[in-house]
């Protein structure tokens, strides 16, 4: 059964064939939804064995997937996703929840969320026989792109800010990428790098512009909905009770976990959409600023905080980033680099280490608990996009310094709580 039927703009909902190669809507340059034949899906699969359960990736729901199963097992390519919920109980008494869990995507190969899109998006070079994958990134779609592609011996090429942390940087050289540190602003690398990718014929990975991207990003909402029927959220059907927060910079991982629990909601396993809420630093808020302003009319920031990984001028999955939280009765929530790193500090403080876009979630949390924008009884995930040794400067911001004393006892009982 041919899976991949095409593609649907977000926008005008103008169709295509999946034949050639389309990132954009050709009429308004809208993103493009990945169409999967879902009706024949229904037809062939249950819930219950639609799930490889022999499979601990993203690989064990390969039937609701736009790709072959790319071979390469005991490698970063086959290891991506399936990551663990926590329930950190200090929290749950500390903000009066009963019921609160993190999600934490540092598991992944390459520590962040996007693994599930770089290990979707390489594989699908493989079958169009792509010879260079090129992206641009702050750090962490660029390392997941180069430690997918090194796995199979794929040529990588990223371009990054030259302000990106050098942790994230280290992980591109390490993985043998070609890395071009652009003087300018993540939408500056982000503009060079698809006029590169038309000038060679490179094969663009870049988030938000890749359809295939979102694909990789809602196996998330297939783990939580899978999770989620496993802690008695309902049979394969309910989960319109929980509240999902989710951190916001271009827009792409918020509408692929939408999208990933729509395509459950077609194949009707779903029975009740959960609530999506989106946080956005306040120095990158354009996601959030047409929310306020009740509009799809997206309009750039010259975006300043200090969660790199959010930091984004224009959204280049605005619309639908802005979808995922209007269509499932969410909001979305800015938080400030000071609210980010106090999250840092309490998700550490449980045993969590968060790079500040991932810390920013659960900021979100905090503050729409304030604004009483959730109910405490309701149940709550937080996602954790990344692992905090990608940003150590970050880190350092968030706790007090180490005491320095000489090597005696008595030093040690002057300092020590």
């Amino acid at each position: 059964m041919e899976k991949f039927l095409g593609y649907r703009c977000s926008i005008c909902e103008q169709e295509y064939s999946p034949e050639g190669l389309l990132y954009t809507c050709p009429k308004d340059g809208g993103n493009l939804d990945v169409v999967l034949d879902l009706t024949n899906i229904r037809a062939e699969y249950k819930p219950e064995n639609v799930i490889n359960t022999d499979e601990n990736s993203l690989w064990r729901y390969l039937p609701l997937l736009p790709v072959r199963d790319p071979g390469f097992l005991n490698t970063p390519i086959h290891a991506a996703g399936w990551t663990p919920v926590y329930e950190p109980i200090r929290l749950d008494e500390k903000l009066g929840l009963r019921q609160f869990y993190v999600k934490d995507e540092s598991r992944n190969p390459t520590a962040s969320f996007k693994d599930r899109a770089s290990a979707i998006v390489v594989a699908r070079a493989r079958e169009i026989n792509a010879d260079v994958i090129v992206t641009a990134s702050t750090g962490n779609a660029g390392a997941a792109l180069a430690g997918m592609a090194a796995a199979v011996g794929q040529k990588a090429v990223i371009f990054a800010p030259r302000s990106a942390p050098p942790a994230k940087i280290a992980q591109l050289l390490i993985f043998g990428a070609q890395v071009l540190l652009v003087d300018g602003t993540y939408d500056d690398a982000f503009d060079l790098s698809i006029q590169a990718a038309q000038e060679f014929g490179w094969y663009c990975r870049n988030t938000g512009y890749n359809p295939f991207t979102a694909e990789g990003k809602k196996t998330a909402a297939f783990e939580i909905w899978e999770w989620g029927t496993y802690k008695g959220e309902g049979q394969f059907n309910s989960m319109k009770n929980l509240s999902i927060f989710v951190s916001v910079g271009d827009g792409n991982i918020i509408s692929g976990i939408h999208k990933g629990f729509k395509d459950l909601q077609i194949l009707g396993w779903l029975g009740g959409m959960p609530r999506i809420f989106g946080v956005q630093a306040e120095g990158s808020a354009a996601i959030a600023n047409a929310f306020y302003a009740d509009t799809e009319n997206i309009t750039p920031v010259s975006a300043n905080t200090l969660a790199d990984s959010i930091s984004v001028d224009l959204p280049r999955d605005g619309i639908r980033g802005l979808h995922a939280v209007t269509q499932t009765d969410g909001a979305y929530i800015t938080v400030s680099d000071a609210d980010i790193l106090k999250a840092i500090a309490s998700l550490g403080n449980v045993g969590i280490f968060a790079e500040p876009a991932g810390a920013a979630s659960y900021a979100g949390l905090v503050k729409a608990l304030a604004e009483n924008k959730i109910e405490q009884d309701d149940p709550v995930l937080v996602l954790n996009t990344g692992s905090g040794l990608k940003d150590i400067t970050a880190a350092m911001q968030a706790t007090p310094e180490a005491p320095v004393i000489e090597p005696s006892l008595e030093a040690v009982k002057r300092v020590i709580k």
